[in-house]
């Protein structure tokens, strides 16, 4: 009887596919989770992290039980409040965003109304923009109502819109401050050398506006950016024309806090500067430096 005979299996050469395939599928898997970790949602980190400080920071539990029916006025997140007194060196932890009160950002508000009320037809035109930002209440103008190109001296409309605006602000406590852009056209005259002498030169011309208006002179500011904060590209004369503008913008209690903290802060490190280079010079730093006579 013959045997059967023995059929030999074929021999796959192509099993290293199942391996790579998966390599692969673990080497997709790998790069989905980093790529999800990476990308942090910031609005839910802000929760997460003021959450864990409230957590922290709670005050001593009572033994009282808590009535059926009660309402509860702790808030759910909590902000962390920076000391005034402290410069930002002295300042330990995490300073979070601090928010504006709700008195305040009413208060806001209604001054922003009552600007575009007063100024419909302005903004109407799409001359005056009045907007509420995380520094506080910011009031643009455009540069063409307000100054002759190349000039920071007010025209009427402008000394008008003005002091319109001033009869407004005058009511507050706010610190405001006025910030003058041009566009990035160059000019080189005798009162303006470059942009920074002319957008700082408008900004201080609305400031003196504002004082004989009787705004108090300590809440004022004058600052001038020349063309390099632009809103539009300055490749179109509709562009350029956005960029000529005058900001006006009252700020929040506690963006003003901050402000005057980060000056001392200022203050204090180029008062250590001199300090440091009398005492390099052998001079004491108690003591007034001595008066030369002018024979000498």
């Amino acid at each position: 009887m013959a045997r059967k005979q023995k059929h030999e299996e074929h021999e796959n050469h192509e099993r290293w596919l199942v391996s790579y395939a998966d390599f692969i599928t673990l080497l997709f898997a790998f790069f989905v989770v980093m790529y999800s970790i990476s990308s942090v949602n910031e609005g839910k980190y802000r929760v997460l992290s003021s959450s864990i400080v409230s957590a922290f920071n709670k005050p001593a539990k009572t033994i009282e039980p808590i009535q059926y029916g009660t309402e509860l006025n702790t808030p759910i997140i909590q902000h962390k409040v920076l000391d005034k007194n402290k410069n930002a060196s002295q300042r330990t932890g995490v300073d979070f965003q601090i928010m504006p009160s709700a008195q305040e950002m009413a208060n806001m508000q209604k001054v922003a109304d009552e600007v575009k009320h007063d100024m419909q037809d302005l903004v109407d035109e799409g001359l005056v923009e009045v907007n509420k930002t995380d520094k506080g209440l910011e009031i643009e103008i455009k540069s063409e109502i307000l100054f002759a190109s190349g000039t920071a001296r007010l025209s009427s409309t402008a000394n008008f819109a003005l002091k319109r605006i001033a009869n407004i602000l005058g009511k507050q406590e706010n610190q405001i401050h006025v910030e003058g852009f041009t566009d990035d056209v160059p000019i080189n005259t005798e009162a303006y050398p470059s942009n920074w002498e002319l957008s700082a030169a408008r900004a201080a011309s609305v400031v003196h506006l504002f004082t004989q208006s009787g705004i108090k002179p300590e809440r004022l500011a004058a600052i001038g950016y020349a063309e390099y904060k632009p809103i539009a590209p300055n490749t179109t004369d509709d562009g350029r024309r956005k960029n000529r503008r005058v900001a006006i913008m009252m700020l929040n209690q506690d963006e003003a806090d901050r402000v005057r903290i980060d000056d001392r802060t200022k203050e204090e490190k180029e008062a250590d500067a001199r300090r440091k280079l009398m005492k390099s010079f052998g001079a004491d730093p108690g003591k007034p430096a001595a008066r030369r006579d002018a024979t000498e």
